[in-house]
């Protein structure tokens, strides 16, 4: 999911330098604020993704960070009033933004108009204790009517379209109240995604589950691992097409997910995930395999 908010609030008050980052993303673009004080010295950073996808050119993405000792001296105000103002001049109709729950940025936000819309459970499996033998027992039970594939990168030419199709599976994720609109995918959109991936140096590895009766695609798992196979993994998403449902499908790929990443990967020590507090079947599984909960957050929106 968003990037956690961490807002610390100088009696000077502080300059703003605006930025644009100069490569924009194949779904998104950036713009970034730097608060400086009198004498230079850094007081904080704004970053304001917009979308350009279709179906979510109405949203922005905020993420505010202040230095700790400069709190409650309206640097995290004049920060936001900066984004929102691009935004808006943008033809936004909401920003979202989150904060761990009971944190500065948490009361921040919902002391400057922003709502509530969505409560997030943030998980970590701790692959060092974490029960091999019965996850690779989970990952290797049969399900008639369906096999299960795997790759690494970029989808393999032969499933980019199934594989594309599958992503609405997404459609239905919880999201409460939260604006986020319908993300449109495409194989140029699929492609691109794991571009971005391999580009930053991190390797992206996909489980999928296939009906055998013609082939295609109708769950899949992604997990990224840093390039050099070392530290936290992140879950970066385990759905199942709404037909397809039901069957343990969901538990299986990511049964699959986590021994694939124990086998390939021992240098890592733990897997991240976050899910939405009302995605209860995902809960369930995350629970069942192990992942204990480390914090919780919020998703906050302001309508503009």
């Amino acid at each position: 999911m968003y990037g956690l908010l961490t807002v610390t609030e100088t009696s000077c008050p502080p300059h703003l330098t605006a930025l644009t980052d100069p490569e924009p993303g194949a779904s998104s673009r950036r713009l970034a604020w730097l608060a400086a004080g009198s004498d230079g010295t850094p007081l904080g950073s704004a970053f304001l993704r917009l979308f350009t996808r279709e179906g979510q050119e109405h949203l922005a993405e905020l993420e505010i960070s202040v230095h700790h000792t400069e709190r409650r001296q309206g640097v995290g105000t004049r920060l936001l009033e900066a984004a929102v103002a691009a935004a808006r001049s943008d033809g936004r109709r909401s920003v979202v933004a989150q904060a761990q729950e009971g944190s500065p940025g948490d009361r921040f936000l919902a002391d400057r108009g922003f709502r509530e819309v969505l409560a997030l459970t943030y998980a970590r499996l701790v692959l060092a204790d974490a029960d091999l033998a019965e996850i690779t027992h989970l990952a290797e039970l049969p399900y008639p009517g369906y096999r299960l594939t795997a790759w690494d990168g970029t989808v393999p030419p032969g499933l980019a379209r199934s594989y594309a199709d599958s992503r609405r599976a997404m459609d239905d994720m919880p999201m409460e109240g939260t604006d986020y609109g319908t993300v449109v995918w495409d194989v140029d959109r699929v492609l691109a995604a794991a571009q971005a991936v391999a580009a930053r140096g991190d390797r992206l590895h996909t489980v999928a589950a296939l009906d055998t009766a013609d082939g295609s695609v109708v769950g899949f798992s992604e997990l990224v691992v840093p390039g050099d196979g070392q530290g936290d993994g992140q879950h970066y998403g385990t759905a199942v097409l709404p037909e397809h449902r039901g069957r343990g499908l969901g538990r299986w790929m990511k049964a699959e997910s986590i021994r694939r990443a124990r086998e390939r990967h021992p240098g890592l020590t733990g897997l991240l995930t976050d899910i939405a507090n009302s995605n209860t079947p995902m809960l369930g599984i995350n629970d069942e395999l192990g992942y204990v909960p480390t914090h919780r957050a919020v998703e906050f929106q302001l309508g503009l």
